[in-house]
């Protein structure tokens, strides 16, 4: 009756055999047979009455109702006139019993109506969506407050950063020289520390190479994978994100794939629509409640996530079909503790502008170079914003990210590792592109840096704390790599304008033999601007590839402007902290040019 041909089944068995599924959970996700008609043959085979769609009026919220969303079984409707009705989505093992008992002859006729999953896991996000999403806003900082960005800057801190600013104040009004002296003698050995630490990475990626991905046997039997990506005004990426995640190197069966959109954003949801994705693929609408952002929505969506691990990508995200397989394994290998893995970007228009290639650059320090180091060493690795790969479990319980840092992957990684879990990092990667405009790029980096200070504030509320969550080496790396990258781009100007003051001064006639304490700070200041300069190429160019150094070509001399217009960014994040600190500077994406030209 329900029209399932022989063969049909038999490369489903053989593909549940494999995947340790069922062949009914083979066949609703391979798409060969539409859900919705699968379980209204069921329900007319076996005598039952069939819901296509729930009612809402008809259901009543419960906390614990989430779990529905997760393995959508059953919901227990509600009718005024006649007692409750449970909507089931069963599987065909179980049916002839329920036939038996709740069939047109069975004494419980009329108190069963089959349904589809999906039709349960709508119901749910609809019914609990106010719930939910103010726990995806406030969960973090009623669970953790000290924890959230939420409160800026709490009180202590103010009058700490008060009182220091009264004092430099009243420093530089007695005694001017020597507070110039002592602030530019602290920055510059802030900044050599920091710089300090780089050359250590740079030496690192030398004796430890990266090693090849290790992935797992055909024969593995492999658990269910969440995949989310948070959209917002994307839907030109739409197509080009879904053949994207159709790549990946995992069972339909066992793909969990979230894309979540903001209820407004009919444009993105409609272009889903269109595509028409797979069963595997399922579409979160995120309420609108404030502050709109991607940790949010992640957060929101979290409650839904079927998978024992999960992953997070971008809309225009090209991930290596194997980086599952790769995440899996290493998972499988790694300690209890190991919470998140990280794998490298790689920026794939860098010939498109200076800007994208030093951003190339960039990348391919921070996710080639930098991260691998820390996680070798167990330091707190200040994740990026997308591929990211979790035990959900952990995930959850450490609370998600943080709906009011603009920078959540950062401040996540910091988060995990006070929380006693570890992160590291993966080999294969995932492609993007940077942004090519100078205003875009500007936008995105105010944002990123205004999360940065989020995150440094949090984590110094109390620093005793921090350190005793942290440890003292952990906590010495997070202010050199936080704090330093901080330090480094608001003062990055002062010490330019500093260097070429000092310079003309020397250089006028007559000229003094210089103390010995200005010509060390001159050498100091060089050192700084100069190595920073050079380590920041050097830690990008070798990882690269011949073709991507070919791709960033002469555009690596534009290094100096480029960290220049980094500070102005900083400098942009201070001002927005303090005005609008939870807006969103949305990054808006296009199809890649890479990927067209392979279309073509």
């Amino acid at each position: 009756m329900l029209g399932i041909s022989k063969p049909l089944i038999a490369r489903m068995a053989k593909r549940a055999s494999a995947n340790g599924t069922s062949v009914e959970a083979e066949l609703l996700a391979s798409g060969l047979i539409e859900e919705e008609a699968y379980f209204a043959g069921l329900a007319r085979m076996y005598g039952l009455q069939f819901l296509p769609d729930i009612d809402l009026s008809l259901l009543v919220d419960y906390a614990h109702s989430d779990t529905q969303l997760a393995e959508p079984r059953m919901l227990r409707l509600h009718y005024s006139d006649r007692p409750p009705v449970m909507a089931i989505a069963p599987q065909i093992v179980h049916m002839e019993g329920l036939a038996r008992r709740f069939g047109r002859h069975g004494h419980g006729a009329g108190s069963l109506v089959l349904t589809t999953p999906s039709a349960i896991r709508r119901a749910s996000w609809k019914i609990g969506e106010n719930r939910r999403v103010a726990h995806a806003v406030r969960g973090l900082f009623d669970r953790l407050q000290p924890l959230s960005a939420r409160l800026v800057v709490t009180g202590d801190q103010g009058f700490v950063a008060g009182t220091g600013l009264c004092l430099l104040c009243l420093l530089a009004m007695m005694a001017p020289m020597l507070a110039a002296v002592a602030s530019h003698l602290a920055l510059s050995l802030f900044h050599a520390a920091a710089l300090m630490l780089r050359l250590a990475v740079v030496t690192h990626g030398r004796r430890h190479p990266i090693s090849e991905a290790r992935l797992e046997h055909d024969s593995e039997v492999l658990p269910i994978y969440t995949v989310m990506v948070a959209l917002y005004r994307e839907a030109d990426v739409v197509p080009q994100l879904l053949a994207a995640l159709d790549k990946l190197d995992w069972p339909r069966s066992l793909l969990d794939v979230k894309l979540v959109c903001e209820t407004d954003d009919f444009a993105t949801i409609e272009a889903i629509r269109q595509a028409k994705p797979g069963p595997h693929v399922e579409v979160v609408v995120v309420p609108a409640m404030a502050p709109r952002t991607k940790p949010k929505a992640l957060t929101y969506a979290l409650a839904g996530a079927r998978g024992a691990f999960l992953t997070i990508y971008d809309a225009e995200d090209r991930p290596h079909p194997q980086q599952l397989r790769e995440a899996y394994h290493a998972f499988r290998l790694g300690p209890p503790d190991l919470a998140c893995l990280q794998a490298p970007l790689v920026i794939g228009n860098a010939r498109d502008s200076w800007i994208s290639a030093v951003f190339a650059l960039e990348y391919s320090a921070l996710f080639r170079r930098l991260l691998p180091a820390l996680g070798y060493h167990r330091m707190p690795l200040p994740l990026g914003g997308t591929s990211n790969h979790f035990k959900t479990e952990l995930l959850r319980e450490s609370g998600g990210w943080d709906p009011y840092n603009v920078t959540e992957d950062a401040d996540l990684g910091m988060r995990l590792y006070r929380m006693g879990y570890r992160s590291s990092t993966l080999t294969l990667p995932t492609h993007e592109d940077a942004p090519t405009e100078f205003r875009v790029w500007l936008a995105q980096r105010t944002r990123w840096y205004k999360g940065w200070l989020q995150t440094w504030l949090v984590l110094m509320r109390n620093p005793l704390q921090t350190v005793h969550d942290m440890g003292w080496p952990a906590f010495l790396v997070f202010q050199l790599l936080v704090g330093g990258m901080l330090v480094a781009a608001l003062s990055h100007p002062g010490l330019i304008v500093f260097l070429t003051l000092l310079v003309i001064s020397l250089l006028q006639p007559p000229s003094t033999e210089p103390s010995l304490f200005t010509t060390m700070m001159l050498a100091m200041d060089i050192f700084n601007i100069l190595g920073s300069y050079a380590i920041f190429f050097v830690l990008g160019a070798t990882p690269m590839t011949k073709n991507e150094k070919a791709d960033v070509g002469w555009k690596w001399m534009t290094i100096p402007v480029y960290w220049m217009a980094v500070s102005l960014a900083a400098w942009k994040a201070v001002v927005e902290l303090r005005l609008k600190p939870f807006h969103w500077n949305k990054t808006p994406h296009r199809p890649s040019r890479a990927v067209l030209s392979a279309i073509e």
